[in-house]
């Protein structure tokens, strides 16, 4: 049995029991699971509540070229894996669980989820972001049947057909490049006549030959019989509407943080993003916070796995501090 305060509770727990634990992490991304190993190692035994989507975002991403250590590039739901692995060595618990609701009012923290309680000496939130839609007639109708947010997931539907790719930054040039490996034709759509990606991505996507751009335009409408068979397109310069055949569409504009069950007791900036200091401390004494959650600027894996260990080491001092003052 653990003991906090006046609660008494069990270590391990069955369906709807309360489980105390020292460190809750939500999320199993970058920064969840990186936060998970600093935990474990600091003999924190913490508990990783993975969410919808192990591994978090990068998980979906085939290929992975600019984390550190991995000269040849590393598939995402591989990195994911051995973060897991990693953290599991020195005891982290990793729980294939979701959390729909938390109280931040006092300590222990106390975070419903869909099979039970917890009840946290302290919170680290790595919930990550959720990709953007278009908002356009169609996107929804289609969504399964032409309309993909996850070129990984989806592509090889896609063998000999044309896609088209709505975005401009890294991901987007990633996923449209992996989409190549399939598709007949790739064409990328920009609202802007420049890409945001980076200049290798722009090159290899520049010199491809399965790769088309259309400049200075945004999709307006998902249409078809039964299954996506065109696009609706209109250029932001001259407003000029067209039609573009398309078997597949792939959407890559950006993220929203998954913060919604926070909202009135974080604070947070535009965009619903969480606010913190340098040291991934939120404005509740105890409640850290790492990767997307947080960050709107880099958003990389390998930032996104700092902020993880350094929540976690602030994790370990605030319960240090705590412990002294008892």
């Amino acid at each position: 049995m653990f003991n906090l305060g006046n609660v008494s509770v069990p270590s391990s727990s069955a369906e709807g029991e309360k489980r105390q634990v020292k460190v809750l992490i939500l999320g199993s991304g970058p920064a969840g699971l990186s936060a998970a190993l600093y935990a474990a190692r600091a003999e924190l035994e913490p508990v990783v509540l993975t969410g919808m989507e192990l591994g978090g975002q990068a998980g979906l991403t085939h290929t992975i070229e600019n984390y550190p250590g991995f000269p040849d590039g590393v598939g995402g739901p591989e990195l994911g894996e051995l973060f897991q692995k990693q953290a599991e060595r020195f005891g982290a618990k990793v729980e294939f669980d979701s959390a729909v609701s938390v109280d931040l009012s006092s300590r222990p923290f106390k975070v419903t989820t869909e099979n039970g309680e917890y009840l946290a000496e302290t919170l680290i939130i790595g919930t990550g972001a959720r990709p953007n839609h278009l908002e356009i007639p169609g996107e929804y109708e289609f969504t399964g049947k032409g309309v993909s947010y996850c070129a990984t997931c989806d592509g090889w539907f896609f063998k000999d057909k044309k896609v088209v790719v709505v975005g401009g930054g890294d991901s987007a040039l990633e996923e449209g490049l992996f989409l190549t490996r399939f598709a007949s034709s790739v064409t990328v759509i920009h609202r802007r006549d420049s890409l945001r990606a980076g200049k290798v991505l722009q090159s290899r996507a520049f010199n491809n030959p399965k790769v088309n751009f259309i400049w200075d335009t945004v999709v307006t409408e998902a249409a078809g019989n039964g299954k996506l068979e065109h696009l609706k397109l209109k250029n932001v310069v001259t407003g000029a509407e067209s039609t573009f055949e398309a078997d597949g569409l792939f959407v890559f504009i950006g993220h929203t943080p998954n913060t919604q069950m926070f909202e009135g007791q974080l604070e947070m900036r535009d965009g619903g993003y969480i606010v913190s200091n340098h040291l991934m401390e939120t404005n509740v004494a105890g409640v850290f916070v790492a990767g997307e959650v947080a960050d709107n600027h880099f958003r990389q894996v390998v930032t996104s796995a700092g902020m993880g260990a350094a929540a976690a080491i602030q994790g370990t001092h605030f319960l240090e501090k705590v412990a002294a003052a008892e």
